[in-house]
């Protein structure tokens, strides 16, 4: 089990399963990713609202990678283990004109700096905001050909924005390609559910991730097991990520893999596991904003099962 260190330059922002890796690792191994801010470094510590409005969104997301893990292969299962999660003190937040869940009400664009300290950041006075920094973006090359905006996320992960993704998460994706092909980016020190205004507060980090892999699990799309030393609001829970363009829609689909997780893994009728949704499941939008898909997590706290490993 090795270590390896992958520099942010070059940086892609199209998924693209053609995109030669940039790194090639064991199952076992751990990487020390550097992430720039999403727009590619073009926004700086200093930069003023006009400025921001030249940069070249072409260029948003700018994720490290991709990673291609030996041995991976279509139907395996790769497990993503987040060490650690730094962010490197400043961020920004913007409103961007036709962007955001409140683009009617909000159309003029802004754009804000923030100081971060350790944990928090004092910059939005009165509030103090808690930070606790993740990857927006997550995921493997999905399985066509050709190049995709890396904003809708999918099966494969991607633009997920699931705040849970912090330090002490496992993320489970389903291998697509040969290699899996990961990339990470698009990191956020702090975001609330739904990233209602089209940000968290976007941040350049060190990611430290730790790759396993699951040989002929099929999975059906993204699953999260939540970190167990967060505080605050989150608890220590098995996620279920699903994406599409009809919330309501996603938010059946994720219910039902949630049953069938529940079936598989702990025994329960099916039946018996829709009444425990019912009673037990936490189901909300990680994000509305990244149009035309909608992300919905639905979650069951650890406490409320066996303990169990679901690879």
């Amino acid at each position: 089990m090795s270590e390896h260190n992958l520099s942010a330059r070059p940086t892609h922002s199209r998924w693209n399963r053609s995109l030669p890796p940039r790194l090639i690792i064991e199952p076992g191994d751990t990487v020390h990713f550097e992430c720039l801010d999403s727009s590619g470094a073009q926004v700086h510590p200093e930069m003023s609202l006009p400025e921001y409005l030249t940069i070249d969104r072409s260029l948003i997301h700018a994720l490290t990678g991709p990673v291609f893990v030996s041995g991976a292969e279509p139907g395996d299962v790769l497990q993503i283990d987040v060490l650690d999660v730094a962010h490197k003190g400043w961020g920004w937040t913007s409103v961007v004109e036709g962007l955001g869940f409140l683009k009617n009400r909000f159309a003029d664009p802004f754009f804000f700096l923030w100081e971060l300290e350790r944990e928090i950041s004092r910059s939005l006075a009165p509030a103090i905001v808690p930070l606790r920094p993740f990857c927006g973006i997550m995921g493997v090359a999905p399985d066509a050909d050709g190049e995709f905006r890396t904003r809708p996320p999918g099966t494969f992960g991607g633009n997920m924005d699931v705040r849970e993704l912090c330090s002490g998460a496992t993320l489970y994706l389903p291998v697509l390609n040969p290699g899996a092909l990961f990339s990470v980016g698009d990191a956020h020190a702090a975001q609330g559910d739904g990233e209602v205004c089209i940000n968290g507060i976007e941040c350049p980090v060190d990611a430290t991730l730790r790759f396993h892999l699951h040989k002929r699990r099929p999975l059906k799309g993204p699953i999260v097991e939540s970190s167990p030393h967060v505080k605050q609001d989150l608890e220590n829970a098995w996620i279920i990520i699903e994406s599409g363009t009809d919330a309501t829609v996603a938010a059946q689909v994720a219910t039902s893999r949630m049953i069938d997780l529940l079936v598989e893994r702990w025994g329960f009728r099916d039946v018996h596991a829709y009444l425990l949704c019912s009673v037990a499941l936490h189901l909300k939008l990680s994000q509305v904003v990244n149009e035309p898909m909608f992300t919905v997590s639905a979650s069951i706290p650890k406490s409320v099962l066996p303990g169990r490993s679901v690879f």
